[in-house]
């Protein structure tokens, strides 16, 4: 089993980094990843976002969606989804000229930071493909809910094609747990990481003051904001 590291391309300035790691093969028969660190506390239960990232989300989903059904209209099928404005696109298009379209059409929605494109340049997927998707993704948060040691509101899941996305503001400890999960569930082929990775002081930040859970793990040393390609063990 193999795995690689891509940087999402910024919009704006900063130091915020954002890492996709794909962790690829026939997961089903492979060893499932090992959970650095001790077992993370019970995580918070509210979305890690500002208000107004939320909000802005909502808008560059909305607004994307309009622009990119405007400009290619049923040529093509593309999903946006937005968190804390780092733009995933995913689905198909009919060659690289729309794929690369469909990018530049939304990294000028406003207050898009950086975008990650994995539109697949084949025909569209059937009816029976993208509900099989809808089932996957069903089952990912499911185990994500399971776990006691996650909050799903830290994250947002996508399927396409047998491949879940995962993204969210998450600790390394909370990053690696999700992505074992995902990689157990039935279905999924692939695993692509694109996480704001937060540290342990942030995390505390974060944390209501009452009744507040306990603090996370220390996590493995990593490039601030980086969430980098956990190799897989082989089978």
């Amino acid at each position: 089993m193999t795995s690689t590291t891509r940087i999402a391309r910024p919009f704006q300035g900063g130091a915020y980094l954002l890492a996709v790691a794909a962790i690829t093969g026939a997961l089903s028969g492979c060893a499932p990843l090992i959970v650095g660190g001790a077992a993370v506390g019970a995580m918070v239960t509210f979305d890690r976002r500002t208000s107004g990232a939320q909000l802005e989300d909502e808008a560059i989903e909305l607004r994307g969606a309009s622009r990119l059904r405007d400009a290619l209209g049923e040529r093509a099928h593309i999903n946006i989804n937005s968190y804390n404005r780092q733009v995933l696109l995913t689905g198909e298009v009919g060659n690289d000229a729309a794929k690369q379209t469909a990018e530049q059409i939304v990294s000028r929605v406003d207050n898009v930071r950086g975008i990650v494109n994995e539109l697949a340049v084949m025909p569209s997927t059937t009816l029976s493909q993208r509900s099989a998707d809808t089932l996957v993704t069903g089952k990912v948060k499911a185990s994500i809910i399971d776990d006691r040691n996650l909050s799903i509101s830290a994250f947002k899941v996508v399927t396409e094609r047998g491949t879940v996305y995962l993204m969210g503001r998450v600790t390394q400890p909370e990053a690696d747990r999700a992505t074992q999960l995902a990689r157990t569930v039935s279905g999924v082929q692939r695993v692509v990481r694109i996480f704001e990775i937060i540290s342990d002081e942030e995390m505390r930040r974060l944390t209501p003051r009452s009744g507040a859970a306990p603090a996370p793990a220390p996590s493995p040393a990593a490039a601030p904001g980086l969430s980098p390609a956990t190799p897989a063990p082989r089978p």
